[in-house]
């Protein structure tokens, strides 16, 4: 059952510090905390896993949803003004980093929605470690910065198609929801943020070794202007013969591959590891 709301009006901002060293800028517009809380409702029937709740401009409207809601926050002076403001909710508080959790114990090996308005400087490292536990993690949403969201959602051939858009839509459809500016936050940040749902694709087996997949993808993007032929040279301690580098796909450069194609390259690495 949905828990009724815990407060009827929002607590002034001012009541917690936003702290630059944790990368923290608080929505202060209720009407974007309500459409990113809604955009949860494309995985119904499971719980919530919201991260970096802050002072709960976002939490307020997901608690109102017919299931169960957990917030994770390091900031302790947060946790503590969560605490305050939604007793109900008190439990399900934890004042733990996301990037060291455990994510099979949050909901007992459920799996779960992750959502919330995501620090920027570790929003990549969040969406790598949901990667590691893609099973668990049918739908991720919530906001991140407008260029990192822009890279995710990148397709073939354009520039900011790179690491993230494959790694992530390998397993994911990324959708690009909507842009938010930089005056709804407190204090303001230096740029625009975006709005991105992202839902598993309904790939179980990528066909390849995914660990070998993560490593020819980054390899090959961290010379990126590079043709194939070249980058990837540094995968191999022992070179492959002269004709694998010959191929016409050697030619390329890793932004006009598909993700089909960066599967098929990783079985040819595969043979000559």
């Amino acid at each position: 059952m949905a828990l009724s709301p815990i407060c009827t009006t929002f607590a002034p901002m001012k009541q917690v510090r936003p702290k630059k060293n944790l990368g923290q800028h608080f929505l202060v517009d209720l009407d974007i905390a309500r459409r990113i809380a809604d955009t949860v409702d494309a995985c119904p029937d499971i719980p919530v896993l919201e991260i970096g709740p802050g002072m709960g401009v976002l939490t307020q409207f997901l608690v109102t949803k017919p299931r169960e809601v957990k917030a994770v926050e390091i900031d302790r002076e947060s946790v503590e003004y969560l605490h305050a403001t939604f007793p109900r909710l008190r439990e399900n508080i934890l004042g733990e980093d996301f990037l060291k959790m455990d994510l099979r114990q949050v909901f007992g090996g459920r799996p779960f929605v992750l959502t919330g308005n995501y620090p920027y400087d570790i929003s990549s490292q969040i969406f790598f470690k949901m990667l590691d536990s893609k099973e668990l993690i049918p739908c991720c949403t919530g906001m991140i910065q407008r260029e990192v969201a822009l890279r995710m959602a990148a397709q073939p051939g354009s520039k900011t198609y790179g690491v993230l858009s494959v790694l992530m839509q390998a397993w994911y459809d990324v959708e690009y929801l909507f842009t938010v500016e930089p005056s709804v936050f407190n204090p303001p940040p230096k740029v625009q943020s975006a709005v991105i749902r992202m839902t598993r694709n309904g790939v179980e087996d990528l066909g390849c070794s995914w660990p070998l997949f993560r490593r020819v993808v980054k390899t090959t993007f961290g010379q990126r202007r590079k043709m194939l032929r070249v980058s990837m040279k540094q995968l191999f301690t022992n070179q492959p013969p002269a004709d694998f580098f010959e191929q016409p796909v050697m030619t390329r450069r890793p932004e006009q591959l598909s993700i089909a194609e960066f599967v098929e390259l990783t079985n040819q690495v595969s043979r000559y590891e």
